[in-house]
């Protein structure tokens, strides 16, 4: 099949920064993880994906279509879902009048199919008993669904999702964990994420960046295992590692070199990128 997205030698720059180093990928059907320390790039990507940016150097197709061009880039915003990391809503719109708005932006002329998908769309992100309320009182975790539905209009066939589980309490992210994965059935999906969880939860593949490039790209089994044979357990704090924690058991968790008197411990998603990024994670951590 074609891949619906398509980036070959992607660069950004802003001022004498480079944000994005020559970044080549292929997204296809299904959901891919994001994950990467704080300027790693990975807002920077989404937002180009989203044609929102222009980048400096490097070829971008997304649908089959070029952002480059002004036709070209109208017609994949028809046919994309966004949601950025810091949605702006306007306060004294209820739900669903601020979801049509956006309805009537993105070109949804008909009144009558425009209500009924947004309808849909406050369904699915379980807003319908909101949809009369002002966004000014919608809690945070209700704001951040009312943005994903935004993003869900038009069912679109590319989805690029930049941290949506921020301020989603466990039930609401089980709720968009199950939205997502079956969205993931039938399209393409983006997710930049720093919870790891979420990776290992909903992603059939997993991309990691650092520093404007892409260091790992595979399955999230493929990023725990990198971490095989490094990761350790002891009933006290390592002398010589900086990749460790206190668990609830009372043990230490430490990566890397092995402490005294630990034993191995079964390897996850968390423990493959802290170790992938070193103690550049620490700080995104």
């Amino acid at each position: 099949m074609e891949p619906t997205v398509t980036v070959r030698g992607l660069t950004k720059r802003f001022g004498r920064t480079t944000v994005l180093d020559g970044l080549s990928l292929e997204l296809g059907r299904g959901v891919t993880g994001l994950l990467g320390p704080n300027g790693a790039g990975k807002t920077t990507l989404l937002r180009t994906l989203a044609t929102t940016l222009a980048p400096d150097a490097g070829e971008v197709r997304a649908l089959g279509l070029d952002p480059s061009d002004h036709v070209q880039r109208t017609e994949i915003r028809r046919r994309l879902g966004y949601l950025p990391q810091n949605p702006g809503h306007y306060p004294h719109f209820t739900a669903f009048e601020l979801v049509e708005y956006v309805a009537i932006l993105k070109e949804h002329a008909d009144r009558r199919e425009r209500h009924r998908e947004v309808r849909r769309v406050l369904e699915e992100t379980g807003l319908t008993e909101q949809s009369r309320t002002r966004v000014r009182k919608l809690s945070g975790g209700m704001r951040q669904r009312l943005a994903l539905a935004q993003a869900l209009l038009g069912d679109p066939g590319l989805l690029v999702l930049d941290e949506p589980t921020v301020g989603l309490d466990p039930e609401q992210r089980m709720r968009f964990r199950a939205l997502v994965s079956r969205l993931g059935e039938s399209r393409t999906v983006l997710l930049s994420t720093h919870q790891t969880e979420d990776v290992a939860a909903l992603c059939e593949r997993v991309i990691v960046m650092k520093d404007g490039g892409i260091v790992f790209d595979g399955t999230p089994g493929g990023l725990a295992a990198t971490a095989a044979g490094q990761v350790w357990l002891s009933h006290r704090p390592p002398a010589a590692s900086r990749l460790f924690w206190r668990a609830a058991d009372g043990r230490y968790r430490t990566l890397g070199a092995r402490p005294q008197d630990a034993v191995p411990a079964e390897p996850g998603v968390e423990d493959g990128y802290l170790l992938l990024l070193g103690e550049s994670a620490e700080v995104a951590a």
